[in-house]
């Protein structure tokens, strides 16, 4: 069953959110990004289109524009009126880049140079444009979105709002035009979503929190795959459309995990059983007590429990643990709150009591393991349902362990 929805794309470097499309299998998880295709007709430009616009008497050229240099963003078509030139060209979308007006190169023109050179262009005005897959989310439209609501009030044009207005106000002496409808062997566009990026789930992980600190995303998280790809940080409108797809890739990712159980315990014999493995994030102590949190990959198998820092893949990997621990001598511990001044506190949450720790910048999800000589290692998964399952599969381990040795 493929689930598929609207996200962001937020790249932290320029704090830009670009819309993309997700598509998650049992198996992958696929980002699309838009992009204007060319569907039948010969075409030569490439990624550029030239287009003729005749400027009408009532709507001028039917579309409005947003950005602009001022704002370290091209001039983008965000908005085209149904029906009026623009529109009846079937070659511009709301998201195109104008590159060129007449001839002249407005890449690095301000909103104001770009009004104005469209509103003086006379009545036939010809632009390049190139679709911006990667078009900051705010210079274009919600999808779907509906047609004219531009602000008639408003008196100047401002770079960040549609420049509806000023463009397609009535222009002086304009004979009435026939429509300018596409000619049968020109090029015919439609704006599709198309694949850019496949994560393999398979051994994935998933990070709610700021590379480094406890800061958890708001509405956001990141999806590693075993090789290192990610797919960046994806944003969400709500906290629950956040939470559906974050429980919807950990259920195939814990799939794909069992799976790969199945797998490995065909050739293991009976006493040296996978139970459960996974992802955590372990907390490092930093000499200048700030704490930072490395990913680990967690196994219990057999009479052992192995800690690696990337998933055992084949036979072999198993010998290449970081550590590895008799069951017989470990004591696991769940943590319901981790305070920072190194106390554990079991908050009962449900209580009411210590309601005013933020629970924003702790990770709530933590267990220790206690392992000889005193030494703890404190992990945290991302998802309370997550925890269930450690807790389970340690008492199952330790259970069989002690029941072995008799």
């Amino acid at each position: 069953q493929t689930k598929t929805g609207i996200a962001l794309l937020h790249d932290e470097v320029s704090e830009n959110a670009y819309d993309i499309r997700l598509k998650l299998t049992k198996e992958v998880l696929t980002i699309q990004k838009q992009d204007v295709v060319c569907v039948s007709g010969s075409d030569h430009s490439g990624n550029h289109r030239t287009v003729t616009l005749r400027r009408q008497p009532v709507g001028g050229l039917g579309l409005s524009i947003k950005g602009g240099a001022e704002h370290k963003v091209p001039v983008v078509i965000s908005k085209i009126f149904k029906d009026q030139a623009a529109d009846q060209t079937g070659m511009l979308f709301i998201g195109d880049a104008i590159t060129q007006v007449n001839g002249i190169n407005v890449e690095s023109a301000t909103h104001e140079e770009v009004v104005h050179l469209l509103r003086n262009a006379g009545d036939e005005v010809t632009i390049t444009v190139q679709y911006l897959r990667e078009a900051p989310s705010f210079l274009k439209l919600p999808l779907g979105s509906p047609g004219p609501s531009s602000d008639h009030s408003s008196g100047a044009s401002s770079p960040l709002f549609d420049s509806g207005l000023h463009l397609n106000g009535n222009s002086i002496n304009t004979a009435p035009s026939s429509p300018s409808s596409p000619i049968a062997n020109e090029p015919k566009y439609e704006k599709r979503w198309l694949d850019t990026l496949s994560v393999p789930l398979s051994m994935a992980r998933i990070s709610r929190y700021k590379a480094g600190t406890d800061k958890l995303r708001s509405n956001a998280f990141e999806v590693l795959a075993l090789d290192g790809v990610s797919t960046g940080i994806l944003q969400f409108y709500t906290a629950q459309e956040s939470a559906d797809w974050l429980r919807a890739m950990s259920t195939n990712i814990s799939d794909l995990t069992l799976q790969n159980m199945k797998m490995a315990n065909k050739c293991c014999s009976p006493s040296d059983q996978v139970i459960h493995m996974g992802w955590v994030n372990e907390r490092l102590e930093g000499t200048d007590s700030s704490q930072l949190y490395k990913f680990k990959f967690l196994a219990l198998k057999g009479s052992s429990f192995y800690i690696f820092s990337t998933p055992p893949v084949s036979t072999l990997d198993w010998v290449r643990a970081e550590k590895i621990y008799n069951l017989c001598e470990v004591l696991f511990k769940i943590h319901k709150l981790w305070l920072a001044d190194d106390c554990w506190l079991q908050a009962n949450l449900y209580l009411g009591i210590h309601q005013d720790f933020d629970l924003e910048d702790q990770r709530p999800y933590c267990f220790s393991v206690m392992v000889g000589h005193g030494k703890s290692h404190y992990f945290n998964v991302e998802l309370g349902s997550e925890l269930a399952v450690w807790e389970k599969s340690f008492q199952r381990a330790i259970f069989l362990e002690v029941q072995r040795t008799g």
